[in-house]
C-alpha cells in the first residue's frame, strides 16, 4: 500500500495543520467570524439580542481570539438561544451561573428537534 500511487500524498494532505495549508488559511477564522457577525447583523442581533441583556455588539473577530472564555461563552449561549427563539422555537434565556455542560446540553437538543 506504501507504494501505491496517490495514497501518500493524499494522507499526507489531510493531516496538515494550518501552517501547511497556505498562507491564507491561519487567518480563515477571521474571515469567517466576519461572515457570521454580517449574518448576525441581516437578522438586527443588535437591537433584539443585545440591547435586550444589555450588551455590546460584537467586534468583527470576537470568537477567532480567545480572549475571555466565560465572556465569549455567554455571549454565544445568548445568542443561540435568541436564534432558537427566532427560528420559532421557545427558548429559555440562560444565565451566567447556570451550569456551562448544561447549556450546551439543551441547546444541541433543542437543534437536534429542528
Amino acid at each position: 500500500e506504501e507504494g501505491a500511487p496517490g495514497r501518500r500524498g493524499e494522507r499526507e494532505r489531510s493531516e496538515e495543520g494550518p501552517a501547511e495549508r497556505g498562507p491564507g488559511a491561519a487567518f480563515h477564522m477571521f474571515v469567517l467570524m466576519e461572515d457570521l457577525l454580517d449574518k448576525l447583523k441581516l437578522l438586527s442581533y443588535e437591537e433584539e439580542a443585545l440591547r435586550r441583556h444589555n450588551m455590546r455588539p460584537l467586534s468583527r473577530h470576537y470568537f477567532a481570539l480567545p480572549t475571555n472564555p466565560g465572556e465569549q461563552f455567554f455571549m454565544f449561549c445568548t445568542l443561540a438561544a435568541w436564534l432558537i427563539s427566532k427560528a420559532g422555537h421557545p427558548f429559555e434565556q440562560p444565565q451566567e451561573c447556570d451550569d456551562p455542560n448544561a447549556v450546551i446540553s439543551n441547546v444541541l437538543s433543542e437543534l437536534r428537534s429542528f
